[in-house]
């Protein structure tokens, strides 16, 4: 009898550990890291992970974004700060069952080269490659659809075919003001200069590039915990001409646009904050001169802004933009109320000049000047994250009081 125990023991212990042994198989991958860096033609993605993974990589316009979909997986650690020239941004969502969805926005059109994976060896996890390359609009729009899915396991269900949960039109936080809208409202901030062209420099050589990124990463987290889907124009120290931030925002389909500027003046005591919206002519002499600075940044990237003749721009602009610069400056009226409840501001705040940045036809867009980098304390200010934070929060209010507007809410 008690041979008869053993066995039936041993039986036990042994069925158990194949249970567990068959659970471990079968459980689901853990994504641990995953990093975004530059390479030559293109851009490399990797994602860490405890053993290989049934994958599907391909392309989606509108905005153009590349779509990693990740079977049955677990992520731990998502990449958020971007440092590469091809990827402006990623997101995470979930899918059916366990499936995991990985969006990563573009800053420029980009094909999907190969996908590979590095099996473990010094230490280092199973490794998942997606390397980018860098393409025009053509080429990106050739490789868009079912045909160009990359996938290793053709049991994973091509991208149309697949019935796909709709987390990125999930609806908006806790945020009252965000759940009014009806939808996300998209919202694309452009930290002015950057790389070769580091616009303004103060008064003890704070260049001015570095305070409009800092604040544009401040501004994006702030919106987005209220609910916004924001993007940035630039989220490292690159130089993107200024036609070219027009082209991003519109890629992104965005409903506002905000360019993010810090001022500088020979009279260093000058101070304020001020708030721009499009006009043929501009409003003062300082603010046609400040205009004529600003748009010159196209000719350093050796980039000519004439395109059409002026006559020719001045009616289609005249033609196209009326109700969006309506917008503009209804937009404006309430960034400028929000700000004077906290920072000092120019006189006459709200100006007008022919800012080649804020010339999209069908975006209501502003260009707000945080302050005088010239001037020392205003400078010393703009170099605070506490300070920043204030404007930050300042627009916010102002974007919220804008979408929630009847006649932009309407829309």
């Amino acid at each position: 009898m008690q041979k008869i125990k053993g066995k039936f023991f041993c039986f036990l212990v042994t069925l158990i550990g194949l249970v567990c042994y068959a659970a471990a198989a079968m459980a689901s991958v853990n994504i641990q890291d995953m990093r975004i860096g530059n390479q030559s033609d293109g851009a490399r993605v990797v994602f860490d992970m405890d053993k290989k993974v049934n994958y599907r990589v391909f392309l989606l316009n509108n905005p153009k974004r590349v779509v990693v979909d990740l079977a049955d997986s677990n992520i731990n650690k998502l990449y958020t700060k971007v440092s590469n020239q091809i990827v402006a941004g990623t997101r995470v969502g979930k899918m059916d069952g366990n499936d995991k969805r990985v969006v990563m926005d573009l800053l420029r059109p980009a094909t999907i080269k190969k996908v590979f994976f590095i099996e473990p060896q010094s230490g280092k996890p199973w490794r998942l490659v997606v390397d980018l390359l860098m393409s025009n609009e053509n080429q990106f729009n050739a490789k868009i659809g079912n045909a160009y899915v990359v996938t290793n396991n053709t049991g994973f269900a091509p991208q149309e075919e697949k019935k796909e949960s709709r987390w990125w039109k999930r609806e908006p936080t806790n945020s009252d003001d965000a759940k009014r809208v009806g939808r996300k409202r998209i919202i694309v901030l452009d930290p002015g200069h950057g790389g070769k062209d580091p616009g303004a420099i103060g008064y003890s050589g704070t260049y001015e590039k570095n305070i409009t990124l800092a604040m544009g990463r401040e501004l994006q987290k702030i919106l987005r915990n209220k609910g916004y889907t924001v993007y940035l124009t630039r989220d490292k120290d690159i130089f993107i001409p200024l036609r070219q931030r027009i082209k991003i925002a519109q890629n992104y389909k965005a409903d506002l646009f905000m360019s993010i500027h810090a001022d500088s003046a020979q009279n260093r005591q000058a101070t304020g904050l001020s708030v721009y919206t499009l006009s043929d002519t501009a409003s003062d002499q300082e603010a046609a001169a400040l205009a004529e600075r600003e748009n010159k940044a196209d000719i350093i990237g050796g980039v000519d802004l004439g395109g059409n003749s002026k006559e020719v721009n001045d009616i289609l602009i005249s033609l196209s933009q009326t109700d969006t610069r309506n917008k503009s400056s209804k937009y404006a009226t309430y960034l400028v109320k929000e700000m004077s409840a906290c920072v000092k501001l120019v006189k006459n705040t709200h100006r007008f000049a022919g800012f080649a940045v804020l010339k999209a036809p069908d975006i209501p867009a502003a260009l707000l000047e945080m302050g005088y980098l010239s001037n020392r304390s205003e400078e010393a200010s703009l170099r605070t994250t506490s300070y920043r934070n204030k404007l930050a929060h300042a627009a916010a209010k102002a974007i919220d009081r804008y979408f929630n507007d009847p006649e932009i809410a309407s829309n």
